[in-house]
């Protein structure tokens, strides 16, 4: 029978970050399941922005430490091609004064954090997107250092970087069940094979909670669709992601030329599906002719719907758990693309015992013990 140090269950950008640190730290016999492949799931529907302007200490902190590792992922992973990481920024727009008070108290807590973003009245916000709609905003904040990265070269990149350091995949392997005795992981089964091991990390993304029901651990998350659309190529309208919490919108150039836009559905069913509808691009486009009219005058080639694993805080789970070794990295809220790089280092300095940064326990499940003290996000689309 097959055996293994560790077992890593979800092939998707996160997965594929703690498979590639654990190896770079020395770790033998890492197994990777997915039940589809690498370039599928969740990471291959993303928007894949990257930023750090956000409402918590917590969120800025691993938002700020994962665009430094993209910035040199190339580098580090030894990546012969590119994966496209540009910073031409995000531009978040208010829309009320109650969201400009706001937007200063988290422009202060992120410049505490070593976060360049600024505060921009309506003329300066004019200045750096000028086919803005003046009436649509009051105010704004921006990053420059904010971005994209092409989410299927970067998880090419770790995958490759990955086996590189010894790391076996097995694709279109379903994990059916985890064997657990006394409180310890004895075994994990597929369709189509069993290994033996004594951990395993839940990197499952959308079917994280299934995945701990497996182990008899009742993870806090929900999954829901969230759909996006891609326009034909046009010319340079964009250089930073325009978004706006209050008016429920992302959008942003990708380098190729295409505009990709998505938005949350209020009434969303808490469940697997990953459809498009026809209420998606109606409300779309209402709200981007309402934002950026010149956008709005362009083609849409396709839309389609990714998994959001959410949490009670919008925050994400990284931590140990009540079942001995059996590890968790899930409920990221929509942005697990964006703290890939952060959740692969903080989960194996857990998973090999070395001693973690203050903020890394604010990440445990057992936070949801007390929902009164959490500190939960509120700047999501």
């Amino acid at each position: 029978m097959n055996k293994a140090e560790i077992v890593i269950i979800g092939a998707g950008i996160t997965g594929l970050s703690v498979a590639y640190n654990l190896a770079k730290k020395g770790m033998k016999d890492i197994v990777v399941f997915d039940k589809s492949h690498f370039l599928a799931g969740a990471t291959a529907r993303c928007g894949a922005g990257v930023r750090q302007q956000w409402a918590t200490k917590l969120n800025c902190i691993l938002a700020r430490k994962s665009i430094e590792f993209f910035s040199k992922a190339n580098e580090i992973l030894e990546y012969e091609k590119d994966i496209e990481f540009k910073q031409g920024g995000y531009l978040i727009l208010s829309s009320s004064k109650e969201e400009d008070i706001q937007f200063e108290k988290n422009v202060k807590l992120q410049n505490s954090l070593g976060i360049p973003s600024k505060l921009l009245t309506k003329e300066e916000a004019l200045k750096i997107v000028p086919h803005l709609n003046k009436a649509s905003f009051t105010s704004a904040s921006f990053c420059h250092t904010d971005g994209h990265v092409n989410p299927f070269l970067m998880s090419e990149a770790y995958y490759l970087a990955a086996k590189k350091l010894g790391v076996k995949f097995y694709f279109f392997n379903e994990v059916k069940a985890i064997n657990v005795t006394d409180g310890k992981v004895t075994k994990v089964i597929t369709d189509k094979m069993e290994v033996i091991t004594k951990r395993v990390v839940n990197a499952a993304g959308g079917f994280a909670k299934e995945v701990g029901e497996m182990v008899g651990l009742d993870i806090p998350v929900y999954s829901e669709n969230h759909e996006i659309l891609v326009t034909e190529r046009t010319k340079p309208l964009l250089d930073p992601m325009v978004m706006s919490f209050s008016m429920n919108i992302y959008c942003q150039q990708v380098p190729h030329g295409s505009i990709l836009m998505g938005r949350n559905n209020p009434d969303a069913l808490h469940n697997h599906d990953i459809s498009s509808s026809w209420q998606f691009l109606d409300e779309m486009a209402k709200t981007v002719n309402h934002i950026l009219p010149e956008v709005a005058k362009q083609r849409v080639i396709r839309t389609w719907g990714g998994s959001y694993n959410i949490s009670p805080d919008f925050q994400p789970i990284i931590s140990d758990s009540s079942i001995s070794d059996f590890y968790i990295a899930c409920g990221y809220s929509g942005h697990g693309f964006m703290f890939a790089p952060i959740t692969g280092e903080l989960l194996t300095e857990i998973i090999i015992g070395e001693p973690l940064e203050d903020y890394a326990n604010a990440l445990h499940i057992d936070r949801f013990k007390d929902m009164e003290k959490i500190d939960k996000e509120h700047s999501v689309v």
